[in-house]
């Protein structure tokens, strides 16, 4: 697979016998066994925009140099937590490998927007100063998330362009939700989705209280204007979902805009399952490497 040889890739991706990912296991300071590269993981709190917040680190034994991969879990902007986003954290560092934050951001109604975001963006800034004490190299940062960390990380990279202090080499976005207007949504009977508009609807209000911040290009991203500089980027959908006509036509105007751009749909796939799916987590390790092999970075 090589995503620069065109402007993108569409992939209509069929269900694959793929291992599963691994249970999540209890987090130490130690490594966990039975693999061929063990994994560290490392606990840590940082000062968030409205709060602290805290970050899992994870990471390949004795390794150095490791692309640092800065992960968003879901649940809408209210719900979510990193300890629910602890296998596909293992995941990532083992497969890539990598050295993989996962960020604890702040959460609706308690911390409405910009808090999220900002709390991103902060992460990441203690990534760039700290990633060499974990193995990390700060010159290949990349960004992931599944539903509102879905967002959450392209709006990361909206700010590090904006700001010019946080430059992500590539970022893959699952089942991100992206337009608060909620005006392209698929049928969710006809889909069969496992996530409903009122459910989103509510998420929003939450999120948003203040009509006025719904076009705000860091909370719809599918209203944004300028969508040049962005990195190279993988959205992933799910057939099953509300949201997949959304983020597609996101991706299609990320093409237009001359942004890198690969688009994976799987079927029989519903929005919450997309986050773990194991096809979809190897195609973007695939994305990913694709984006190092070609000097993205």
């Amino acid at each position: 697979m090589d995503v620069f040889k065109r402007p993108t890739s569409w992939i209509s991706a069929e269900e694959a016998p793929l291992a599963e990912i691994p249970a999540a296991v209890p987090v130490t300071a130690s490594a966990k066994p039975g693999k061929a590269r063990a994994l560290l993981t490392t606990d840590v709190v940082i000062e968030g925009y409205a709060q602290q917040i805290p970050l899992r680190l994870y990471r390949p034994e004795a390794a150095n140099g490791l692309p640092v991969l800065l992960y968003f879990h879901g649940g809408g902007f209210v719900r979510g937590s990193i300890e629910e986003a602890d296998a596909v954290g293992r995941f990532l560092a083992e497969r890539l490998p990598a050295l993989v934050v996962s960020v604890g951001y702040s959460l609706a109604p308690k911390h409405p927007f910009p808090a999220a975001p900002e709390d991103a963006h902060r992460a990441a800034l203690w990534a760039l100063t700290r990633a060499r004490a974990f193995g990390g190299s700060p010159k290949r940062v990349i960004a992931a998330g599944h539903d509102a960390g879905g967002q959450i990380a392209n709006v990361l990279a909206f700010m590090g362009r904006d700001r010019g202090d946080v430059k992500l080499a590539a970022q893959a976005l699952f089942a991100p939700m992206l337009d608060p207007s909620l005006t392209r949504l698929g049928d969710e009977a006809r889909l069969g989705s496992d996530i409903t508009a009122s459910e989103c609807a509510a998420c929003y209000r939450a999120y948003l209280p203040d009509a006025t911040q719904r076009m705000h290009p860091y909370a719809a991203p599918l209203e944004s204007l300028r969508l040049g500089g962005l990195p190279p980027t993988l959205i992933v959908t799910a057939q099953n979902d509300v949201l997949h006509i959304e983020a597609e036509k996101y991706a299609s105007r990320l093409i237009d805009a001359g942004v890198r751009t690969q688009v994976v749909r799987y079927p029989s796939v519903s929005h919450a399952n997309l986050a773990a799916h194991p096809a979809a987590l190897i195609e973007a390790v695939r994305f990913f490497q694709c984006c190092f092999d070609a000097g993205a970075s």
